[in-house]
């Protein structure tokens, strides 16, 4: 028998800290081995972390808040929406919702009215998709340029002033006076126009032309002003033209200071344009920004910044540059951003908190957003964001300040910061009773009873993590500590069952972490090592231990706990889990295969497949990029290129590079991919024939059994949107002949067209019996028996996917049918407290209109647009309802 894995890890490394319905619906649509532990083993061997305090904006009603700043964005003026977008997205960011949060940032980015809102979005949106600057490149192989977010031209985008024409002077022939002015610069002169050197400014023309003795000269001395001779000469020839020639940069220095000296608006603002472009690294940016500031030069200014800003996050490492962000005065600020600080600052806070929340940059900058936060919902966002640095920085009495302001100000989700440093001083009954009071005095959500667990022992304990999970089942730290507790009392069926009710619908790291520790103590090496691999191909970084120690290191020694495969059996395994619909297990295969010579493109390929599946877009982007960094022909790569194209909504060159590889070589995956884009773009009834052709041309070619499995089942997919059920039958079954598992999904809709609910019923059941995830056939197969069924299954997928929206709103549609209203209205309720949905908002605004309550349904429909301000059917429940508006 084999060693215990865990005698082999450094001692110190031996505590594992974790961590009929239809009238309202239109629907779119291993065995553990037997092992002998001790409560008080386990214990040492698992303890999980209490959940953080999020430095996010989180409303108590974010239905509400999404409502009011739509509403808002309708009335308000054009140079206010940025601001608006901007709350939109911090709402959006509390939720989680991160593609709703980046539109949001585009939205705020593409209305912006000044070139400073447009820098710094601009900056946060390339910030937001850093991940994806590969795409630039291959964009600019299809000839397309994509610079969307790319440094702007500031010089030209800043508008240029109303400088005030000075009165001409008037030299009459008598007068003594020369109409030429000599300016001695030192051991040389320049010969200038009177007038038009006089017309630069008041100053000048007060010189020139008033009672001062230099009205009377023809020669003035300017030694002592800091201007060379060939300075003066360019501002002489500015006089005349009113522009300035290329100049060296200590030149135009000379003059910036010049202009500010005697005032010469017109000549300062020229200046300021051609310092601007030479701002091309962060170092001129550094030495630059502080010559902004000392002569009052916006356009170099916002030139130095969107050079730092396009550098993010790595500039923020610069401590010249964070040095300048935390020195600026008021005034200093608003020569850099305008009147953009909070937007700057709450950019540059956010950045900082994601490379350390416990610098002292990331402390001086959040005080600066603090300062600079007006309205009510600022402060909230800054004081509580400012609370959490602190209290991570374990600087209670200042955490415990800036929580109270950002509660005081609105922001209840503070009040989890207080009863966190109430618990931490020993007055664990006064952080209970924070939570109570909150709980009591408002709508409870899932987070308040998870925060009041932490102050309770035993059941009363217990009772608040099942009510947080019952409010909110997205929260991980319940389903952590209900597995804990049950495997210290020797129930390890339980633990598991209780932390796979979590990880079935939601890859958390800290669970699957977790798991691995119950497979560890069970000696359970294979499953441990899968979720190894799991947690490796999802953050290869990741560290285990409390980061102590690298998962990486611990995957090295379970493997030599598990069996080895060649070549051969990992390509058996992966094919019998993708043929049971086992994602995780997938992965781990895939991650074997990587370790070893085969051919590495293909493999990142399938394994950026499994990630989107399992809604991890981040980590597949990643693994496209490697399929496509390690592809071995140029046909392939233009392939890899194709979907990267596709995944981010360049379908037009996902077609150029499908058909460019066709051109060199027909494959499968050229032709399937040509196949996917044109089926999911194409709106032409026409398309349907050309993809057929395409999926059958990708079946003629070699490919795996995998592969061909899913090209029929998409070519069954598009017979059946054809009217050629025979056909499609015979798709759908030369698929599952070959283990294409979720073709039972496609059969079950043929026996259905067919009007043989019957079949179709027994189709779905035998794809919930191989899908080892199978939420989604409970789903479907609700749609083929009756209500009594459907309602058991639909309950089903609630308990084994409470985010998928579908079971809620049938759920709903068959209370309302029932004429029970409230109960409907509070089905939809339910679901989204925890989940921002618009199908649910949807229906619940139909639901509020139904029984007269206009301004609930205003409300839904208000927070719906906020999610899809293009959303047909909404806008047009939106007009019904606002019609009805006192």
């Amino acid at each position: 028998m084999r060693s215990s894995f865990l005698s082999e890890l450094p001692c110190d490394e031996q505590h594992i800290h974790g961590f009929n319905p239809q009238s309202w619906l239109q629907v779119e649509r291993g065995k553990l081995p037997k092992s002998s532990y001790s409560p008080s083993s386990i214990e040492s061997l698992i303890k999980i972390a209490e959940p953080p305090v999020v430095p996010l904006y989180k409303p108590l009603d974010y239905v509400e808040v999404l409502s009011r700043i739509h509403e808002e964005l309708e009335q308000c003026l054009p140079s206010e929406r940025p601001g608006l977008y901007l709350i939109q997205s911090q709402v959006f960011r509390g939720l989680g919702e991160a593609k709703l949060r980046q539109r949001s940032l585009h939205s705020a980015w593409r209305c912006a009215t000044t070139v400073h809102e447009k820098v710094v979005f601009g900056a946060w949106l390339r910030y937001e998709k850093r991940g994806e600057d590969i795409i630039s490149d291959v964009l600019a192989s299809c000839r397309k340029c994509c610079r969307e977010f790319g440094p702007l031209d500031i010089a030209s985008e800043m508008p240029v002033g109303d400088f005030e024409i000075l009165g001409s002077c008037d030299i009459s022939t008598s007068s003594k006076v020369s109409s030429t002015v000599t300016f001695q610069i030192r051991d040389g002169k320049v010969a200038c126009d009177r007038c038009k050197i006089a017309a630069l400014s008041i100053p000048f023309w007060s010189m020139l032309n008033g009672p001062f003795t230099e009205s009377q000269l023809d020669l003035v001395d300017l030694s002592e002003n800091g201007i060379s001779l060939e300075g003066m000469r360019a501002v002489s020839e500015f006089s005349c033209t009113y522009s300035l020639e290329d100049l060296p940069l200590e030149i135009l220095l000379e003059i910036l200071v010049f202009a500010n000296t005697f005032c010469c608006d017109r000549l300062k603002d020229a200046c300021d344009r051609k310092l601007a472009s030479f701002v091309s690294s962060r170092q001129d940016a550094v030495e630059l920004m502080t010559l902004a500031f000392e002569e009052n030069a916006p356009v170099l200014a916002v030139s130095c910044l969107q050079v730092f800003l396009q550098e993010l996050p790595d500039c923020l490492n610069d401590e010249l540059v964070v040095s300048l962000f935390l020195s600026a005065t008021e005034q200093q600020q608003h020569i850099m951003v305008g009147h953009a600080p909070f937007l700057l600052y709450c950019l540059l806070s956010e950045v900082a908190m994601n490379i350390d929340p416990r610098t002292e940059a990331t402390v001086c900058l959040s005080e600066k957003l603090v300062q600079l936060a007006v309205t009510p919902t600022q402060k909230q966002i800054a004081f509580h964001q400012l609370g959490c640095i602190r209290l991570l920085r374990k600087e209670y009495n200042e955490a415990e300040h800036q929580f109270n302001i950002a509660f005081s100000a609105g922001h209840v989700y503070s009040i989890a910061g207080l009863a966190r440093i109430a618990g931490i001083k020993g007055r664990k009954g006064l952080a209970y009773e924070k939570l109570s009071s909150v709980i009591t005095s408002s709508v409870p959500l899932g987070w308040m009873y998870m925060e009041r667990s932490l102050y309770s022992d035993g059941d009363k304990k217990l009772a608040d993590l099942d009510k947080a999970t019952e409010l909110d089942p997205t929260l991980t730290y319940p389903y952590m500590y209900r597995a804990t507790s049950l495997m210290r009392k020797k129930d390890a069926r339980l633990a598991l069952e209780e932390i796979n009710r979590l990880l079935a619908f939601k890859l958390a790291l800290e669970c699957l972490e977790l798991r691995i520790c119950l497979y560890l103590a069970l000696e359970d090496y294979k499953s441990a090592i899968c979720d190894i691999h799991a947690i490796l191909t999802l953050s290869p970084e990741y560290r285990m231990l409390e980061g102590r120690v690298a998962a990486s290191k611990i995957g090295t020694l379970l493997g030599a706990h598990v069996e080895q495969w060649n070549t051969a059996e990992c390509w058996l395994q992966l094919y019998e889990r993708w043929s049971s619909v086992d994602d995780i297990g997938s992965l781990s295969v895939i991650y074997r295969m990587l370790e070893s010579d085969a051919a590495k493109g293909v493999l990142y390929f399938r394994q950026s497949l499994l990630l989107l599946r399992l809604n991890c877009p981040e980590a597949a982007m990643r693994s496209l990029q490697l399929a496509r960094q390690h592809s071995a022909t140029e046909p392939e790569r233009l392939v890899y290129e194709g979907w990267l194209l596709y995944d981010t909504g360049h379908c037009e060159e996902a077609l150029q590079k499908a058909e460019e590889s066709i051109s060199i070589q027909r494959s499968f995956e050229a032709f399937f991919l040509k196949a996917y884009v044109l089926a999911d773009s194409g709106v032409d009834p026409s398309y349907s024939a050309t993809v057929i052709s395409l999926l059958e041309d990708a079946l003629k070619c070699p490919s795996d059994r995998l592969r061909k499995g899913q090209a029929l089942n998409n070519l069954g997919g598009v017979y059946v949107d054809c009217e050629k059920l025979d056909a499609a039958a015979d798709c759908y079954t030369s698929a599952l002949k070959i283990r294409h598992t979720r073709a039972h999904q496609g059969l079950a809709r043929v026996h259905f067209l067919r009007n043989n609910r019957d079949a179709a019923y027994e189709e779905m059941t035998k794809l919930i019996a191989k899908a080892k995830n199978n939420a989604s056939a409970y789903e479907k197969r609700s749609e083929y028996c009756e209500r009594d069924q459907t309602m058991t299954d639909l309950q089903i997928v609630t308990q084994l996917d409470p985010l998928r929206v579908y079971p809620y709103r049938y759920r709903a549609a068959v209370l309302m049918d029932s004429h029970k209203e409230k109960e409907a209205i509070a089905e939809l309720t339910r679901a989204i407290a925890f989940k921002a949905d618009l199908h649910l908002l949807h229906l619940r605004a139909a639901f509020h209109e139904h029984i007269g309550d206009v301004p609930s349904a205003l409300r839904d429909c208000r927070a719906a647009l906020s999610l899809d301000p293009n959303h047909q059917e909404m806008l047009e429940l939106q007009k019904r309802v606002n019609s009805q508006e006192p």
